[in-house]
């Protein structure tokens, strides 16, 4: 077993003592709420009445009630637990959602980029359906086209197509 170094003594590490605190911290408020809180507390500690309590605030003794059960609804509601983790704020959720709609719009076009090289590749012609139509002005209307351009489409088919009726063997 080895034996210790001869020399400067380890001394055990103590963490400095921090001065005893003087109480609960209160930060913010107005003055006003400051003194309301300030008073419904001596009440409750039992320091002053209700009535001492509302003449010092220079409002009636119900109006004091109603600001007790105020405060303390307001101790109450500060008690529940909060959620764990991060919380998603509304500016938050809207640059979420912004960020979500982003993605989509790049999806979206590549997928038209994708459409447009399949049917080039293919040979079929872009369907002009996708294309918004201009809006007419009110008032006029367009002119229906005329239904011969079926009726020739139809013949066409027909004189294309073996063994149709009305072609001759």
């Amino acid at each position: 077993m080895p034996e210790p170094k001869t020399g400067a003594k380890s001394q055990p590490t103590t963490k400095p003592r921090r001065p005893r605190s003087k109480g609960p911290r209160v930060d913010g408020g107005s003055k006003h709420a400051r003194k309301i809180a300030l008073l419904i507390l001596e009440v409750l500690g039992g320091l002053r009445t209700p009535t001492d309590a509302a003449n010092a605030l220079g409002v009636s003794t119900p109006r004091y009630y109603s600001l007790e059960a105020q405060g303390l609804a307001g101790l109450v509601a500060a008690c529940e637990p909060k959620p764990r983790g991060r919380q998603l704020t509304p500016e938050r959720e809207v640059e979420k959602l912004q960020a979500k709609v982003d993605a989509l719009e790049k999806e979206c076009a590549r997928r038209q980029a994708l459409l447009r090289l399949s049917q080039r590749t293919l040979g079929v012609s872009a369907s002009t359906a996708s294309k918004p139509r201009p809006k007419a002005k009110p008032g006029k209307r367009r002119k229906k086209r005329p239904t011969v351009r079926a009726l020739k489409a139809a013949k066409q088919i027909q004189h294309d197509t073996p063994g149709a009726k009305g072609e001759e063997r």
